[in-house]
């Protein structure tokens, strides 16, 4: 069982060349399907040390997934746990009592094994995945990799549930046949993600439409094509699938993914502009860094001095001005106020998908001895004595606010705000490089066929866009279910603002690239034995492989290219080696 990393070499131009041309197609309209090309690696949940690289895998480049032998032993307790509650007359939320504002409403009597209740229970349960499978409103998810990512998700903190066997195997089965429900993009208050869950449960019991391989078909031929019968829901599944923020956070988990591979360019593009501009870097410098002792922003000053070490930068230059623009100083002050956000958000994930934010919680082993609480009258309610069907576990049935999906949501915020405040640098030190106050010389001094070719006002338009996705989603708090829920938290659109924000970062950051190779362009050409250190020369010398310097005999918008580019290329390859990033310290 292992992961994969999904870094490639950056120093391959054939990968360069392919990579970035399949990427730089035009986006067709509706569904996009994966390519699994991590189909032949399995990942092992064991719902508690599951990565955002593993969600991705999964997600994205269709890794397999399989339970431990002991995440499989703890839900099959807690699936007997919840059974015997029953038996012994214990009131079950959203099992043997109603949920929401029908928490108080007798579904049944005893235990849901007899005669009595087994017909009664199937039938509650098939009734409730098939109105499930209408929840939600339109437009319908496009990507297959945010239900890919839900699904995993869910299927890593279900460990902590109780589904009943049958549920937990066919959530596996989906993501391993590539059957990919039809899933509402809308419909969550983003405190719970019912209504895309409960598609999912449509799909479970063959109803409503899937994607088989990306082909879509009804449910029930995808569940036959792909040797699947449809599940048989009892107990509580429909609360053990739907209660859950998956929806949400395997978007976070991308988001993180794809956020760190922004914020690398970043950097890498950063000691391209120090070069392109003939920077003094004193403001890197230990004398600086010595006065404010920030672990973030004294490593981030040594991350970029170990990716310059060898530029022309470190050699005196008499045309070098004693001061750059702001936006070229502080840009190393910004970047590093991300990377701290960004390692904050992460952790928050991580935490996220190796918990339960499941309502009720399965506290299975507990006892009164445990904590004074759990003597009181109130809690021994819930106290199931165990038997057989939990294999002689014991432990409480609660009630909970776990559904509450924070610190989650406000760490989505505050990464999109602060990588807003860097992008701002970026967008400001694009522009600088056209006065000559700054640069020294004009391009066309240097490079006399050089040619413009790009649109000056773009970059001030995107960021101009990111502005715009930075206010925070207002709290808001609507009494639903007969005020019985009336908290939500709306982290779907939070963490949707956020990827548009790294989508959108990634669209600038090219611009920021071709700009600062083109500086490295007039740098080279004037003194052709100058270093430019190895990450800067390194990324330089693959994208003018990739994309030459605009001459009149080569006019074309490269904008578009160098975004796949990024995309496409990992910037660590460049970057390897200096300090290490406090979050990875072994002192953390």
């Amino acid at each position: 069982m292992h992961t994969t990393r999904f870094a490639q070499d950056p120093h391959s131009p054939l990968l360069v060349l392919i990579g970035a041309l399949l990427l730089s197609l035009p986006a067709v309209a509706g569904y996009r399907a994966i390519t699994p090309t991590q189909a032949d690696h399995t990942v092992l949940l064991t719902g508690r040390g599951l990565s955002v690289e593993q969600v991705v895998a999964v997600a994205r480049f269709g890794a397999r997934v399989a339970l431990s032998a002991e995440a499989e032993r703890e839900q099959a307790d807690n699936y007997g746990l919840l059974l015997e509650a029953t038996a012994e007359g214990i009131p079950v939320y959203w099992f043997n009592r109603g949920s929401g504002d029908q928490r108080e409403t007798v579904i049944f009597e005893g235990d849901a094994l007899s005669a009595a209740n087994k017909a009664t229970v199937e039938q509650v349960q098939f009734d409730s995945f098939r109105q499930a499978s209408r929840y939600g409103v339109g437009p319908e998810v496009e990507d297959e990799e945010i239900v890919r990512a839900m699904m995993v998700v869910r299927a890593n903190t279900l460990v902590h549930n109780a589904p009943s066997p049958q549920l937990a195997r066919m959530l596996l089965e989906l993501l391993n046949k590539r059957i990919t429900p039809v899933v509402q993009s809308r419909g969550t208050v983003g405190e719970a993600d019912l209504a895309q869950l409960g598609n999912v449960g449509g799909t479970m019991i063959g109803v409503g439409e899937a994607y088989l391989g990306g082909e879509r078909m009804a449910a029930a031929a995808a569940l036959r094509r792909a040797g699947l019968q449809p599940l048989k829901p009892f107990a509580a599944d429909d609360n053990a699938l739907t209660s859950s923020n998956a929806y949400a956070v395997g978007q976070a988990a991308l988001l993180v993914h794809d956020a760190e591979r922004a914020l690398e360019w970043t950097d890498v593009s950063y000691a391209m502009a120090l070069n392109g501009m003939n920077s003094s870097i004193t403001p890197l410098s230990l004398g600086v860094q010595r006065d404010r002792p920030d672990p973030w922003l004294n490593w981030h000053a040594a991350r970029t001095l170990a990716m310059l070490r060898g530029s022309y930068l470190f050699e005196v230059d008499p045309t070098r001005i004693i001061q750059d623009p702001e936006s070229l100083r502080a840009s190393s002050i910004r970047q590093a106020s991300a990377w701290q956000e960004w390692a904050l958000l992460r952790d928050a994930v991580a935490f996220q998908i190796n918990t339960s934010d499941h309502n009720p919680a399965v506290a299975r082993g507990l006892g009164p001895e445990d904590s004074w609480e759990l003597a009181t009258p109130q809690l021994m309610h819930f106290y199931v004595k165990g038997g057989p069907l939990s294999h002689g576990q014991h432990g409480y049935i609660l009630s909970n606010a776990n559904w509450d999906p924070y610190p989650l949501a406000n760490r989505i915020e505050s990464f999109t705000l602060a990588l807003a405040n860097m992008d701002i640098a970026v967008t400001l030190r694009i522009e600088r490089f056209r006065n000559t106050f700054f640069t020294g010389v004009g391009v066309g001094d240097v490079l006399k066929d050089y040619v413009r070719d790009d649109d000056g006002y773009a970059p001030v338009d995107l960021q101009q866009e990111i502005q715009t996705l930075t206010n925070p989603v207002a709290p808001s708090g609507s009494a639903l279910v007969g005020t019985a829920e009336d908290l939500q938290a709306q982290t779907r659109l939070k963490v949707q603002r956020a990827r548009q924000v790294v989508d959108l970062t990634l669209e600038l950051l090219a611009f920021d690239v071709l700009e600062n190779a083109l500086w490295m362009d007039v740098r080279h050409a004037q003194t052709p034995e100058r270093q430019f250190g190895s990450a800067p020369t390194a990324a330089w010398q693959a994208l003018r492989r990739l994309v030459a310097r605009p001459t009149p005999a080569r006019l074309g918008s490269d904008q578009q290219r160098t975004v796949a580019f990024l995309r496409t290329v990992a910037a660590t390859g460049f970057a390897a080696g200096g300090p290490a990033r406090p979050d990875l310290q072994p002192s953390r």
